[in-house]
């Protein structure tokens, strides 16, 4: 791959000078969804599918972006003083996103750059291709320029280029399992405080599928921020008769006592996600530790179940794959994963049963509607590195 992308680099942008090949994966969140802006609890891990970077830098202050995921665009132009959100700019936006939160964080940037992208995660698929792309280049421009940041700030950084350059409300999961990943585990991470601790994912005879609805969805103009916004005003009501800073503080017991001060059916229903969710999410993780993948399994079809019933954030797409995969003797557990609106399921299959799953699954989906869905079966990776 590394060769092949070497190669293709020389011939957009021309040999010589010190070209740099890179890697960030994508990323999988098994359990805990809604929970990171909530101040609760997420459980991720990094995928080996992900985004290679390779770049040069230059010694004007130039930006030249080329996607192999998009190549009719060619090179996209730009310079280290434009960097402004543009629609015009296209996915263009990520990367210089996090230019500009570098230099927001006193991390001036002296040299422009040549940087090609190649992505082997599904567009829009919900596995974190901008996430992806955020850290990656966070982690190109600490090796290139010797910036003194750790894995947790390129997360941070991420995370603060998508809400303030880009628009979209997200909470720090997906940079963070991405700069975070741990081939073979996933990261148990307090959201409110940013503890974390690595838990082996140990799925003897079974292994992690993901499906992808191939239902294109922009979470900047989804739903997201109205679920976020939601949110927080249950939280404000809460908070007239509970000292609480999060949702993710609450037990449920804890809920039940205080939901009367939420003045809205439908914000109740979103709190008590948030709030169910975060404590499934605490299960869950002791139940890997047991050893009980039949009762993690179970939490992950509870989790789709609140999702679609009290967050409303999955619809038929994803509603179709969950519940057919749920007929399948030999699927352990499944559920929607990411944003929602569109976007990926992840189910725990058993080996033997994976060929059935594919095949049955992707047959029902297609018959209910219209199109195929895509399918993978998955290997926990690492972070970000260098090739």
């Amino acid at each position: 791959m590394k060769a092949e992308l070497m190669k293709k680099f020389a011939e957009y942008f021309g040999e010589g000078g010190d070209i740099r090949a890179y890697f960030a994966p994508g990323r999988v969140n098994l359990i805990g969804e809604h929970t990171d802006y909530n101040g609760g609890h997420v459980f991720p891990c990094a995928l080996t599918i992900g985004t290679y970077g390779i770049a040069r830098k230059r010694e004007d202050r130039k930006l030249r972006f080329l996607s192999l995921n998009f190549e009719k665009l060619g090179i996209l132009e730009s310079s280290l003083d434009e960097l402004k959100p543009d629609k015009e700019a296209g996915w263009t936006n990520y990367p210089k996103g996090v230019m500009w939160a570098f230099g927001q964080k006193g991390y001036e940037i002296p040299a422009g750059m040549d940087l090609m992208l190649f992505g082997n995660i599904p567009n829009g698929s919900g596995l974190s291709s901008s996430a992806s792309v955020e850290v990656l280049t966070g982690y190109i421009l600490r090796d290139m320029f010797g910036f003194e940041v750790t894995n947790t700030d390129l997360a941070l950084t991420g995370q603060f280029s998508e809400n303030q350059f880009n628009g979209v409300n997200c909470g720090i999961m997906d940079q963070f399992a991405i700069a975070m990943g741990k081939a073979g585990h996933a990261i148990f991470l307090d959201t409110s405080d940013l503890s974390y601790q690595y838990a082996p994912v140990e799925l003897k005879g079974a292994k992690l599928v993901i499906a992808c609805s191939n239902k294109k969805r922009g979470l900047g103009d989804s739903k997201y921020n109205e679920r976020r916004s939601e949110c927080e005003t249950a939280l404000e009501e809460i908070r007239r008769v509970k000292d609480i800073k999060s949702l993710g503080e609450l037990s449920e017991a804890e809920f039940e006592e205080c939901r009367a001060a939420i003045k809205d059916e439908v914000r109740v229903r979103r709190a008590k996600h948030a709030v169910y969710e975060n404590q499934r999410t605490i299960r869950a993780v002791e139940a890997l530790r047991n050893n009980d993948i039949a009762m993690f399994g179970q939490l992950m079809n509870e989790s789709h179940v609140s999702l679609r019933d009290d967050y409303e954030v999955t619809g038929i797409e994803l509603d179709t794959l969950v519940e057919e995969a749920w007929k399948i003797e030999g699927v352990i557990g499944s559920r929607m994963t990411g944003a929602g609106f569109g976007g990926c399921t992840v189910s725990i299959v058993k080996d033997e049963a994976i060929p059935e799953f594919m095949d049955k699954v992707g047959r029902a989906y297609k018959e209910k509607i219209g199109y195929a869905a895509d399918f993978y079966a998955v290997e926990i990776g690492d972070g970000p590195v260098t090739l």
